[in-house]
């Protein structure tokens, strides 16, 4: 886990569809350079489907709700059931510095990464990438995660798009 320092901020990514705050049941689909996250939305009637352009790194896990505020991020103000986008990433700065070793280390490429983190009921995910977009909002209907799943795993063996 990496800390945090005055410069980090957290702020609120209000172009996205804000989760179901019961159960959004988030499931994340993802190879080497794509990666897709899937939720239901506030309204639980749609499913919303993320795609990461040229993610970097992802965390899917805890803390859950009740311990979000032992999350280093949770003092820049990161809160419970929301969609965030954290400046001046300590997470990115981390990784930065840890890549320094290769030899064609460039510091420019972690520059250009944001940081994204999305607060669940259960679980948290965050990720590194160049940048966010809404690929679909789908109806969530019964068996709609079970076509959801197959739909993401055959785009990321056929490169085809939603």
């Amino acid at each position: 886990m990496y800390s945090i320092d005055d410069d980090v901020r957290v702020v609120s990514l209000d172009d996205l569809p804000w989760q179901e705050t019961g159960a959004p049941m988030p499931f994340v689909v993802a190879k080497d350079n794509e990666l897709f996250l899937a939720y239901e939305t506030q309204s639980g009637d749609e499913i919303a489907v993320l795609k990461f352009v040229r993610p970097f790194a992802h965390s899917f896990g805890p803390p859950n709700d009740e311990a979000l505020q032992g999350h280093p991020l949770a003092k820049a103000g990161l809160h419970a059931y929301g969609n965030f986008e954290v400046l001046n990433s300590p997470w990115a700065a981390a990784l930065e510095r840890m890549n320094r070793v290769h030899p064609s280390h460039d510091p420019r490429r972690f520059a250009a990464l944001r940081h994204f983190a999305f607060t669940f009921h259960d679980t948290m995910f965050e990720c590194l990438a160049l940048d966010i977009q809404l690929a679909a909002t789908l109806p969530n209907q019964v068996g709609s995660n079970q076509k959801l799943v197959s739909l993401l795993t055959e785009m990321l063996t056929m490169k085809i798009g939603i």
